[in-house]
């Protein structure tokens, strides 16, 4: 019963073991799926159930027939268009991220953000290259197709060369698309969960700075092979160096310059967002003037300039990925699957929560592999969503992803019409309008200093996921990070926080003994707490930390008591020992023996319970003990374990457990066991952990009901004239004035606090 009384309440009720509790709490028995029903559960099929997952798995029947089409197609149309616009000249950009032509980089918006119109469930994000995507792909794309080392640049080789690289890019996304679409069919979007956001962060801020690296052979048109291998950084950085004589400087400043307005207007468009009604398209503006220039001053014949040159015009016929460039990028397209979806995933969660909407994960697996598939059937690469592009379809209004279709017609257009004028732009810009878009991203070593501050492991995992990213590679560096990142769990879990309780504040409340003064610890109890699963990895820990929290070994107290009761039958029957009404008493002169002797071979012996059934007083391990025989004193005669913490117990640990409580049972010290969650007493009783010396009635409801147990176990033990009613099982007796405070007069077992 509780009862309120003010802002306190009061609590009158029996104190409850677990076994107590369930007889007179009758508990349901429910039927628990197995794996076959859950099996069966999934194969099954019905008319409502075939609906559901055709509605699932497009999207677009679900809300396009509740499209608000005169509220919301204007917005559409204005964010579609400048998402467009801005889709083109980082498609553009990226390409060069991947080695390939720049045309094909358009290819990567176009088809990606078709197929997510119809299949996928953002709003808001808008799908096609992603920097750090492009820079893996692109890794993959030199590693199998190296510059040409013979120094032969004719325009047939060069041509040669890029076919097959647009081939292997074409391919890698493939096979990307294709382990998405399996994960998203398999149901496993879970996956992304174990990449931390110190994880993306510190991955993202690396990829960036291989952009940027990858980017300087643009930006100074040098000659640069390509390094995919741990510490390509480094010799990307020595060859850059060591070339840098040859530097086009015309390349250099018009770099330096877009480089420059682009930072300073993207600086105007974060600080007064909220007054512009749209963001300035710096991109578009430098693109189209450096275009401009370039072709009226003839930037390629007087300062020779690397040019965009020739786009290719329409599209071109689909293509089959090739078989022996699929086996060589398997695990390259794993990793490129998994960190598209991770990011692209990121960006989505934030916009739903934003603007209140549900999205799937596991349906946009499905939607990125599709639109992987098909993108790089039409020999475009590998797709997800870039931060800023997905922040321009936003802020300029874009309300579904009508916004995105309209963008894929403008990207349209510039493939089937107008693409030619981009021909006299310079790639030193588009590497300039790459690196634009890194701020972002380079901005996130800030985080440095505020997880060192929250979280010192999550900090830990961010700079090595940077180092490692930065030096081994992307690849290598995001398989490193997330065993890295698994490592720290393990570490955390191998090595719990483990606390002693004690009573705060007369109530049933129990808190660390360490944090606060106004505590009670009831005479000979400890209360032990594990914050964390028990397993084979940490119960060795835990053990100790129990053994240092009592403040003994109860193994080694069980062997010194068994030797000890050795010793005594020894000197009993040479007459040393003699019974008397006080006690044992010497009558001889002691001798030493050593312990090896006492042993008498027979270790095993000294681990079982003590048994002085054969000898005519019992022995009060508490009391003087004969000349020559010393036991460890014990102090305590029960241990409480707050188990609230425990979320499971694994088989291994489950032993190692059960042997060491069965030596502080052969001690004679009580163990109880509090708080444990709901199923904990069945798995032991089913994996046979009870026996004769380990039995259910240690299991407590609460720590306080162990507590109030013990204490009115000890006073009935020390008052014979204490018996307990009738109602016994209940515990409804008065507990004298040495419970939970000695100057409390009494303390109800139906307690109130």
């Amino acid at each position: 019963m509780v009862e309120p009384v003010g802002n306190h309440y009061v609590v009158a009720r029996p104190v409850y073991s677990e076994n107590l509790f369930n007889e007179e709490h009758e508990k349901l028995h429910r039927y628990h799926k197995n794996f076959w029903d859950h099996l069966k559960l999934y194969f099954s099929c019905s008319p409502q159930k075939v609906k559901k997952i055709a509605l699932r798995l497009f999207p677009i029947v679900s809300w396009l027939p509740a499209y608000r089409f005169r509220e919301w197609i204007l917005s559409d149309i204005i964010s579609g268009i400048n998402t467009g616009l801005v889709s083109v000249l980082q498609g553009l950009a990226f390409a060069l991220l991947v080695n390939v032509p720049p045309s094909y980089g358009l290819y990567a918006v176009f088809f990606p953000c078709l197929v997510y119109f119809i299949f996928g469930t953002s709003r808001h994000i808008s799908v096609g290259p992603f920097p750090v995507l492009s820079l893996m792909v692109g890794g993959v794309v030199v590693r199998l197709v190296p510059d040409d080392s013979t120094g032969n640049g004719t325009s047939t080789n060069i041509s040669a060369i890029n076919e097959e690289r647009v081939m292997v890019a074409a391919s890698v996304t493939f096979l990307s698309g294709v382990f998405q679409l399996l994960l998203g069919i398999l149901q496993v979007g879970f996956i992304v969960i174990y990449l931390s956001q110190s994880l993306i962060s510190g991955f993202t801020t690396a990829a960036a700075v291989h952009v940027l690296v990858s980017q300087l052979k643009f930006m100074l048109q040098l000659s640069v092979p390509g390094f995919n291998k741990p510490f390509g950084i480094i010799y990307t950085l020595e060859s850059i160096f060591s070339q840098i004589t040859k530097t086009n400087i015309a390349d250099l400043v018009t770099s330096l310059v877009v480089l420059l307005i682009v930072f300073v207007v993207k600086e105007v468009n974060d600080r007064y967002k909220a007054k512009l009604p749209t963001p300035i398209p710096i991109e578009l503006i430098m693109t189209v003037l450096a275009a401009l220039i370039s072709y009226f001053v003839n930037f390629e014949e007087k300062f020779n300039v690397a040019v965009v040159g020739k786009l290719e015009e329409g599209f071109q016929a689909p293509v089959a990925p090739d078989a022996d460039i699929l086996q060589k990028c398997v695990g390259d397209s794993i990793s490129i699957a998994i960190v598209g979806f991770a990011v692209a995933f990121s960006v989505a969660k934030v916009y739903s929560i934003k603007h209140d909407y549900p999205i799937d994960g596991n349906q946009d697996l499905i939607a990125f592999g599709l639109g992987n598939i098909v993108g790089g059937s039409f020999k475009g690469f590998a797709s997800s969503t870039a931060l800023s592009r997905s922040g321009v379809q936003e802020s300029t209004g874009g309300k579904t992803q009508i916004a995105g279709i309209i963008s894929a017609v403008i990207v349209l257009i510039v493939i089937l019409a107008i693409g030619f004028l981009l021909a006299p732009l310079q790639k030193s810009v588009l590497a300039s309008l790459a690196l634009g878009n890194l701020k972002g991203m380079l901005m996130q070593f800030k985080e440095i200093g505020i997880l060192w501050r929250k979280d010192k492991y999550d900090c830990v995992i961010w700079v090595v996921t940077f180092l490692a990213a930065v030096f081994l590679g992307l690849d290598i560096g995001l398989a490193t990070a997330v065993a890295f990142q698994l490592l720290t769990v393990v570490i955390r879990s191998q090595f719990p926080n483990c606390t002693v309780l004690a009573n705060v504040g007369r109530s049933n409340i129990y808190r660390n003994r360490k944090d606060y003064t106004d505590i009670y610890e009831p005479e000979g109890v400890k209360i032990f707490r594990c914050s964390s699963p028990i397993f084979f990895a940490n119960i060795d820990f835990f053990r100790e930390k129990l053994i240092t929290a009592v403040g003994f070994n109860p193994l080694r107290v069980l062997r010194k008591r068994n030797k000890a009761l050795r010793k005594i039958r020894k000197m009993l029957k040479k007459g040393e020992l003699q019974v008397t009404p006080k006690g044992l008493i010497c009558t001889a002169n002691h001798t030493y023996e050593s312990d090896e002797e006492l042993d008498n071979n027979r270790i095993e012996e000294l681990d079982q319970p003590t048994n002085m059934t054969d000898l005519p007083v019992q022995i009060n391990w508490g009391a003087d003990l004969p000349p020559g025989i010393t036991v460890p004193r014990v102090d305590i005669h029960s241990i409480i374990l707050d188990f609230s913490s425990v979320s499971f117990l694994d088989f291994s640990a489950m032993r190692v457990l059960q042997k060491t409580l069965k030596e502080f049972v052969r001690i004679n010290i009580d163990i109880y066991i509090a708080e444990a969650h709901e199923g904990f007493l069945d798995k032991l009783e089913r994996c046979a952990f009870f026996d004769e010396e380990i039995k259910p009635s240690m299991f407590f409801l609460t720590i306080h009901d162990a507590v109030l147990h013990i204490l009115m176990k000890k006073d009935i033990a020390s008052s014979p004239k204490l018996k307990l009613t009738e109602k016994g099982s209940r515990n409804d007796c008065i507990i004298p004035s040495n419970g939970l405070r000695s100057q409390e007069p009494t303390i109800p077992v139906e307690t109130k606090f």
